[in-house]
């Protein structure tokens, strides 16, 4: 299957997050020159703000609809793409982004916590939430009669699993569909509103307390693992039938 994900929902992003035991620098020169190499790399990322000095953002404009960001928080390190051409692009800034670290923040591999891949896709519904997750996920199925009936209806459903990858549990799958309808919304068949659903795939890797972490390594294999579960799970299982309710409400 190609890994146009993007074709399968109305904006799709790859997102890389490095969790740290420490907290990270807030020296001035120091995170000015990590964001001016960024910059080096990527010329075109040109917004940069700050909240206080935990929290600084370095991004590409918005108006496209594709931009790449990086940010730093006081214990995590974010870097992502934005409605990728390919998912080969944004796994190559990610990558930079992981070699980058060691040399200008410090971060070596006693300091990470866990290195998060996240595939995110958002599915623009203006109808409930989740009364159409309810039904993508649950179908026919016993349980989706039970919660929903002439009386009763869906008013909070968010699902989430997590899920091993390997034999030791330190390499974690976690599947989780949002949804932003609240039970403060007006009981309206068609809902106005901007939200999307988002449905987030994430593979975490832990380090191993038996081996020097290796992140760029394990940053390899959770791309793979995450573009394999993308392509035999995800796409068939979850974006597929959350697609093909959306379209029939909206014909209705």
């Amino acid at each position: 299957m190609s890994n146009n994900y993007g074709s399968f929902c109305d904006d799709f992003y790859v997102d890389l997050y490095i969790n740290t035991e420490l907290n990270l620098p807030t020296n001035r020169d120091t995170i000015l020159a990590f964001f001016e190499r960024i910059q080096k790399q990527y010329p075109t990322m040109n917004r940069f703000n700050c909240r206080g000095s935990s929290e600084c953002l370095l991004e590409e404009d918005k108006s496209s609809g594709q931009y790449r960001w990086v940010m730093l928080e006081a214990e995590r390190i974010g870097s992502g793409m934005v409605n990728p051409a390919k998912t080969k692009d944004a796994h190559e800034q990610n990558r930079f982004i992981l070699e980058l670290v060691p040399y200008m923040l410090g971060v070596n591999h006693l300091d990470i916590n866990s290195l998060d891949v996240t595939f995110g896709m958002d599915f623009d519904c203006r109808d409930n939430h989740d009364e159409v997750i309810a039904e993508a996920i649950f179908g026919k199925t016993a349980l989706n009669n039970l919660i929903v009936s002439e009386d009763s209806k869906v008013i909070d459903f968010s699902p989430a699993i997590t899920i091993s990858l390997s034999e030791d549990g330190r390499t974690q799958g976690r599947i989780s569909i949002e949804s932003k309808t609240t039970v403060y919304e007006p009981d309206k068949e068609k809902l106005i509103r901007d939200d999307a659903i988002s449905l987030f795939l994430t593979v975490r890797q832990y380090p191993s307390p038996l081996e020097k972490f290796d992140a760029i390594k394990s940053f390899e294999n959770q791309c793979r693992l995450a573009e394999e579960l993308m392509s035999e799970k995800i796409i068939p299982e979850f974006a597929g039938p959350l697609n093909n309710i959306i379209a029939q409400k909206r014909l209705s």
